[in-house]
């Protein structure tokens, strides 16, 4: 199964009463990049969009009480495809399956949270992409793809000319800038590299631009994933909500 967003909440956990608990964008992440910052990478139309399969696993739908959303997704991504799958609560038509959900969560920032430059953070790009699948391959951060550094500014340090750790900018909803693709080469782990790149995103994403106002920074990590979620709740994260992350498979061609 692969990884995507159902932007489900299991259990409302608001924690930091910093006020940005209730952003609607937070609630459809994907679907606010996709028709916002994102807009200009996006597939499909009114009702269902996605990324380019080479970017980006994600998708996301307006809304699940639209009727035509199924066609639409039937449309965009095909028959016997993969997509996000609803709320349990949504009824599937005849034909549609669900998958094996696991747990997730979307952590926000707090006023703690204070971002600074690395001075030994390179900025990556199209020519460091074989090294960033195979540092990503390893240490397993989340979905990583060819162009997936298409979506925002990705970092990375260097030990003896190798791609040792990286972290980058991913979904971009109203406000926000999501941080992902945190991850370190398991022989310089405990070395505070993760907090120094993520650290350096935060500043990036608080600086304001041409494309954006000054966002504020969020991400998503799996629930079981304890030894990063106390990482960045030491850094000024804080838990907005669980998720369920799943898969929904469309109906074979009739």
């Amino acid at each position: 199964m692969s990884i995507v967003d159902a932007d489900r909440p299991v259990q409302d956990n608001t924690g930091s009463g910093d006020g940005d608990q209730d952003d609607a964008a937070l609630d459809n992440p994907a679907w606010s990049s996709l028709t916002g910052a994102h807009a200009h990478l996006a597939e499909g139309g009114d009702l269902v969009r996605r990324y380019p399969t080479d970017v980006s696993p994600f998708a996301a739908v307006r809304s699940w009480d639209d009727p035509g959303v199924w066609d639409a997704i039937v449309d965009l991504v095909g028959y016997d495809a993969e997509f996000p799958a609803p709320p349990e609560s949504v009824t599937l038509p005849p034909g549609w399956e669900r998958g094996e959900p696991f747990e997730g969560v979307q952590l926000v920032e707090t006023g703690r949270l204070r971002g600074r430059p690395d001075d030994e953070a390179v900025i990556l790009g199209s020519a460091d992409v074989p090294e960033m699948l195979d540092l990503v391959a390893r240490a397993q951060p989340g979905p990583f793809l060819p162009r997936t550094y298409k979506l925002g500014r990705y970092i990375g340090i260097r030990r003896d000319g190798r791609l040792v750790a990286m972290a980058g900018e991913r979904l971009r909803p109203a406000g926000w800038t999501e941080i992902s693709a945190v991850a370190t080469d398991e022989r310089y782990r405990g070395q505070g590299l993760a907090a120094r790149l993520v650290l350096d995103v935060v500043h990036h994403v608080h600086q304001p631009g041409v494309d954006k106002p000054g966002a504020r920074a969020m991400l998503h990590a799996a629930a079981d994933n304890t030894g990063a979620i106390r990482l960045y709740e030491k850094l000024g994260f804080t838990l907005r909500r669980r998720m369920a992350f799943a898969s929904l498979r469309t109906p074979v061609r009739p």
